[in-house]
């Protein structure tokens, strides 16, 4: 029988793998997996992103599928959390995009600005267009 101390402890471990604050321990890739995203490509990303970190033979890093981010218009949608960092959100990827963002934000922490979202005076600002919906 399970008991509140066996709770307790998986309660810990699912909130260690889940948590998206500065805090974390390690770095943890989201890709959007909702029916948008699927529709736009993010099975190839995520299976370019797992292939890459393997090559580079990268430990420590969980890959994993959520339902939908939220901006289906955006899609392909990946988030990176890493320790000590904020969330960074890339949008409209692809398996070369994917590739290159792990070769230079996991691997050396460089943030690769041209494949983020931008959000300025509460309206979605990317490939340097306004959007005015």
């Amino acid at each position: 029988m399970i008991t509140i101390n066996d709770l307790d402890v998986i309660k810990k471990k699912v909130s260690e793998k889940v948590n998206q604050g500065k805090d974390r321990k390690t770095t943890r890739i989201v890709v959007g997996m909702g029916t948008c995203g699927i529709a736009a490509g993010a099975e190839a990303v995520y299976e370019a992103l797992l292939d890459e970190i393997n090559k580079l033979g990268l430990g420590n890093i969980s890959v994993v599928k959520t339902g939908c981010i939220g901006v289906c218009k955006l899609e392909p949608i990946v988030e990176i959390i890493r320790p000590g960092e904020e969330k960074v959100t890339y949008v409209k990827m692809s398996p070369f995009k994917a590739r290159r963002v792990v070769a230079s934000h996991v691997l050396v922490g460089t943030v690769m600005k041209d494949y983020t979202i931008h959000v300025v005076n509460g309206k979605i600002l990317n490939d340097y267009t306004l959007d005015t919906d």
